[in-house]
């Protein structure tokens, strides 16, 4: 045996045993100064793995998380009863102070504010739809950002116009953006398909502007005419034409969705998040209205579907010009999804770094207060954990109460899985009628 194993073994010595037991500093300094670190933990290695021959090691319990034996240290870490920054916290006594305080943190978590700049709007096409208008414009969010998007402007009255920001979803399905919520003549019948599954067959947009709302869709980062296009790629990635075969179609989405993890890792490589660009880039949409002649700045509302009903919380958290908010399938006390529910809802589109050792979910919603809220949430809805769902509602209502505006928040649970069906756009729209 050379020197080596016998500084090791000299370490495991208790009381002339040969048990392994946790080296001192200074023994550990001596070993790796007689023959090297690696020597030291061979043997460290070693025992472990008679140990486990032995049966030594107990196997942990089952957990029932998606994320195993490590659930109970995560579970661990998260907050414990009300949250620091929630307007429930007994030391908030004044709405507006408490907003001032939590509005702050969220956009600082958010780490992405570019320098102000004009949206200097552009009208890049008009087309007469019968009924209505409908423009593709481009707006700056940024001073190096151009973002598209459609704007349907009605004709069955005078402006200026109530306006609603509709906001797509994620829905794995990148190709398209705006074009999701607002048909087209001679679209792609994928997207009439995806339409019937997640929006009851309708236009969102069309709905509206019919409506007499002036409507606005922007495509998110990461979709439609933003959608990431690399070296090389086909040409019919490139011109998305009705050609496109189903296979192809999901080919790209495969891929978008494999490489949105890499994204938004490279996002927060450069130290900004992926969240911070999404609710800029709305905020901006509502600085592109207010320059138009023919929007009412005071009667702006905002409405959408999962990763839209996210951005329509946080427009109306973060943007007081807001007259109201409609949050369709995205509602939740986030303590409740860890165990299982993290997968499908909180990729890298939607993580605020920090913000649940600071505001639960219903805190970031109740942000909006005294704005008007519709929340609709579907009970089979198997994104969400439900008594998470229940528990955010009752949480939001208790903000609003405790802002003295009880009657400007409603929360619904339809009997339906995760969607915007015919039945919660009558309520959306009977909404948005009583408050703009």
């Amino acid at each position: 045996m050379d020197g080596t194993s016998e500084a090791v073994r000299s370490i495991g010595q208790e009381d002339g045993g040969a048990t392994w037991s946790r080296p001192s500093r200074r023994r550990f300094l001596g070993a790796t100064t007689t023959g090297g670190l690696g020597a030291l933990l061979a043997g460290q290695f070693d025992l472990a793995a008679a140990a486990i021959a032995e049966g030594e090691l107990a196997v942990p319990p089952p957990t029932g998380s998606d994320v195993g034996s490590l659930f109970p240290f995560i579970q661990r870490q998260a907050v414990e009863g009300q949250f620091p920054l929630s307007f429930l916290n007994p030391e908030f006594n004044d709405a507006e102070r408490w907003k001032s305080v939590a509005r702050a943190k969220l956009l600082e978590l958010l780490h992405y504010a570019p320098p102000p700049c004009d949206p200097q709007g552009e009208t890049v096409e008009r087309e007469d739809c019968g009924d209505y208008f409908r423009e593709r414009v481009l707006f700056s969010t940024a001073p190096d950002i151009r973002v598209p998007a459609f704007v349907l402007v009605p004709k069955n009255s005078p402006p200026p116009f109530p306006t609603v920001i509709a906001l797509h979803d994620h829905g794995a399905f990148y190709m398209w953006g705006k074009e999701k919520i607002v048909e087209t003549p001679n679209e792609h019948p994928r997207l009439a398909e995806f339409r019937r599954q997640h929006y009851g067959g309708k236009s969102v947009g069309v709905e509206l502007v019919r409506l007499g709302y002036l409507v606005v869709v922007i495509d998110m980062f990461y979709w439609g005419e933003r959608r990431m296009l690399l070296d090389g790629d086909p040409q019919d990635w490139l011109e998305r034409s009705n050609a496109l075969s189903r296979e192809r179609i999901d080919a790209f989405h495969s891929r978008a969705s494999q490489y949105e993890s890499l994204v938004g890792r490279t996002i927060y490589a450069a130290g900004f998040t992926w969240p911070g660009v999404m609710f800029w880039d709305d905020i901006r949409t509502v600085d592109y209205l207010v320059t138009r002649p023919d929007v009412d700045r005071l009667r702006i509302g905002c409405v959408g579907l999962s990763v839209g009903g996210l951005r329509a919380c946080h427009l109306a958290a973060l943007d007081e010009r807001l007259r109201t908010a409609v949050v369709v399938g995205w509602m939740a006390s986030f303590p409740h999804q860890l165990k299982n529910h993290i997968k499908n809802t909180i990729g890298h589109t939607k993580v605020v770094p920090g913000l649940y050792r600071y505001l639960d979910y219903p805190d970031v919603a109740a942000l909006a207060a005294p704005t008007p809220l519709l929340v609709i949430n579907g009970a089979q809805d198997a994104l969400f954990q439900q008594d998470g769902v229940k528990a955010s509602f009752e949480k939001l209502h208790a903000c609003y109460c405790k802002a003295g505006v009880p009657d400007r928040c409603r929360t619904r649970l339809y009997d339906s899985p995760h969607e915007f069906n015919e039945a919660m756009q009558t309520e959306a729209w009977d909404w948005l009628k009583r408050w703009i």
